[in-house]
This record gives structure tokens, sequence and C-alpha cells, in this order.
């Protein structure tokens, strides 16, 4: 009888059902339908092009990718995308997890600092890096004019410039990852039982044994979910990296400017390569996320 009833409500769903699920099937395909023709058409054969319908399928195109993709350092640039994009990792990590402890008692400016962390969210990319590139040029012409001057001639000639991968480029980034992980940690510290602290404290604990033993296991998978925000944002970031990288660019920059000159599934191989990638680490994340749950729940028992 329930079961028939169950069945007599389903078929009786209002229209606006099947109009949201129509929306909602839209933006999925408007969502992953790139990302999916992109995978697709990256496994074309010798002769294939950027549109369908595909001409054979091999791994050519990332063989052609492994041997370079003209002048281009491909592997330069991702190398140091790896380099930075771990370098915003971590400090964002410790930034956000320090942040967030200190938050959690009020101080004079709490408020004003606070809204100055974040309001980088609500600036234009684009302002920020200009921002940042000035300020590093003028830093630049300072050291310069300054150098001779104190008597560091040897060191103004052979000096170049201060903007590079882990100084401007550095800045910028943190700038769009850390007021995720600031968020983040706040909401995560708002929740947060001190009853635990005081518990542990009690039994002798120092505070580093207590936030080793004691915070750290419970605050452990939003760690790790700020650490990937950290990752993912960094390694896809162009515009807070157009006007503050310096000489060498990250893959972004070199993926964008390879869209206007390669016309081959070369690019497509690359794309395929660094959304693997980012997949790659949301599933480690993933992962370990549910290993700590995994543990808790070991221990508690």
């Amino acid at each position: 009888m329930a079961a028939r009833a169950l069945r007599h409500h389903r078929e009786h769903r209002p229209a606006s059902f099947y109009w949201l699920a129509l929306v909602f099937g839209l933006f999925v395909l408007f969502l992953y339908g790139p990302v999916i023709t992109i995978f697709i058409l990256s496994f074309q054969g010798p002769e294939g092009g950027l549109t369908f319908p595909m001409r054979g399928v091999s791994l050519h195109w990332f063989e052609a990718l492994r041997n370079g993709v003209g002048d281009i350092d491909i592997w330069g640039a991702f190398w140091r995308s790896v380099r930075l994009a771990l370098a915003v990792t971590v400090l964002t990590v410790l930034f956000s997890v320090a942040a967030g402890l200190a938050f959690r008692r009020r101080f004079r400016g709490d408020t004003a600092v606070f809204y100055v962390s974040v309001a980088s969210l609500i600036m234009p990319s684009i302002i920020v890096s200009l921002g940042i590139g000035l300020t590093f040029r003028l830093l630049d012409n300072g050291i310069k004019y300054l150098a001779p001057a104190c008597g560091f001639e040897s060191f103004a000639d052979s000096y170049t410039a201060s903007m590079g991968l882990f100084t401007s480029a550095l800045g910028a980034h943190l700038t769009w990852t850390l007021p995720f992980g600031l968020l983040v940690m706040f909401a995560v510290f708002n929740r947060f039982n001190p009853a635990y602290e005081e518990a542990s404290r009690d039994l002798g604990s120092t505070p580093w044994q207590t936030f080793r033993h004691v915070v750290l296991p419970i605050i452990g998978p939003s760690v790790i979910g700020v650490g990937m925000f950290g990752f993912t944002l960094s390694w896809d970031e162009i515009a807070r990296t157009s006007q503050a990288i310096g000489e060498q660019n990250t893959l972004p920059l070199e993926l964008q400017g390879l869209t206007t000159s390669v016309t081959t599934p070369v690019i497509y191989a690359l794309g395929t390569m660094t959304t693997v990638l980012s997949l790659t680490v949301m599933v480690g994340c993933l992962l370990a996320v549910r290993w700590l749950a995994k543990r808790r729940v070991a221990a508690i028992r």
C-alpha cells in the first residue's frame, strides 16, 4: 500500500520539477561539457584537428606534448607552477590556521583586520596584479637608485629585478587563496568546542600538546580542505599572475598564449594533463579527509 502511494506521488510531480531538472541538466552540461570535449579530442590520431569528428584514436598528441611545443618551455612552466602552488599551499594553511586561532579571542581592531584580509576577494584580479607589479617596479627603482649612493655599485650593476616566482607572484596568489582559507578556518573555530582543550589542560598537557593531539585532529579535514583550495586556486590562476610574474611564465599563462598560436590537439592534451593533476589533488585530499575520519572513529572506540 505504501509503495503504491509512493509510486502515485512520483507520477504526479508538478511541471516545475521537470523544468528545474532541465535547467539543472543544462547547467551541468555547460559546466562539464567543454572539459569532456577537450578530454575526448586530446586522444585524436595524428591527423586530428581542433573540432569533431575525431580522426582516429591514439596518444599521439600526448607524445608530441612530451617532446615540447615549439619554442615554449612547457615543462619548465609546468614545474614552476607546481613549485609555486606548493609554496602557496603551505603558506595558506599556516596563515589560515594561525589567524583562526588568533581570532578566537577579541582584540582591538579585529573587525578591521578581518575586512582588510578578505577585501581582495571583491577586488578585480587584474587590478591587484597591476598594483603588485607596480609596487615591485618602484622597489626595483629605489634599490637601483640607493645602492650606488650607499657605495654598493657592484650590487647595483648585477641587480636585475625583485619581481619573480617566489616574490611578487607568490604574494599575488596569496591575495587570492588566503581569504578563502581564512573564511574556512573562521567558520571551523566558530563551532569549535573549547571544552576539549580545557580537558586536555586539566590532564597536564602543554599548549603545544593540546594543539597537536586535540585541536589539530579535530580541524584536520578543514586544514586539508584549505590546502586543496590553496593548490587548485594557485595552479589555475592567470589574472593575478599576468602582471606580477616577472620574466618566466607559469603554465596557465603559457597555455593562454598557446591558444592564439597552436592549431593542433596538442593544446587539448596539455589541458587534459592540467585538469587531471587538479583532479588528482582533489581526490587525494578527499581520501585524506576520509582516512582522518576513520582514524578519529577508531581512536574514540
